[in-house]
């Protein structure tokens, strides 16, 4: 007579990590939005190259506005609520969001610097002659900090825990570090955001 196994069957690689099939994100950048960003890009681009300072000042306002926000909101709001999560609605939150942050961060950074720069520049506010030229440098050095945190520490973390999640095998525990430094940085620079807005209403003052 045949034994009858009642063993369960061995689960999926990704199960091991937390992350199903249904959980894999479907591309590491959205495609969608890629016409967005080119647009957003192409009247960056006219303005700066017209001289178009409404246009710079809409650019600036709504990148920095934008930026501080998503800041704030990552470090504040969303890291809390993301380490309360299990691992699988963690994983399949994280599946749907991150690549959209791929889009939206540098998009905004962007806007912000590039605008912001160009209104100085028109409006003789980086030469040393003018009054609140510190606070216009102090500025320059806190956004400047922001941007190398922003491109340099928490795009990369969320790139890789993209990347790690589309694998066979994907480790658990480095998209957990990965997440929290990604948290971590983003409340950061939500609090150098704080900042900014001070130096900001100085120099409007």
């Amino acid at each position: 007579m045949t034994a009858v196994s009642h063993e369960a069957p061995p689960a999926p690689a990704h199960a091991h990590a937390g992350v199903s099939d249904a959980r894999i994100p479907a591309s590491i950048v959205p495609l969608v939005g890629l016409p967005f960003v080119a647009a957003v890009i192409v009247g960056l681009i006219v303005s700066i190259a017209g001289n178009w300072l409404w246009a710079l000042e809409w650019y600036h306002v709504v990148g920095g506005a934008g930026w501080t926000t998503l800041d704030l909101f990552l470090g504040f709001v969303l890291g809390p609520m993301i380490a309360r999560m299990s691992i699988p609605t963690r994983a399949e939150f994280m599946a749907r969001f991150f690549p959209k942050i791929l889009l939206i961060l540098p998009t905004l950074v962007m806007m912000t610097l590039s605008s912001g720069f160009q209104l100085a520049r028109h409006l003789g506010y980086i030469d040393s002659s003018y009054p609140r030229h510190a606070w216009i440098v102090a500025s320059f050095i806190v956004v400047g900090i922001m941007a190398v945190v922003a491109l340099g520490v928490v795009e990369p973390a969320n790139l890789a825990v993209l990347f790690e999640m589309r694998k066979p095998q994907p480790n658990g525990e480095l998209i957990a570090r990965l997440t929290r430094r990604f948290i971590y940085t983003s409340g950061i620079t939500g609090v150098m955001q704080v900042g900014t807005l001070i130096i900001m209403t100085r120099i409007a003052s």
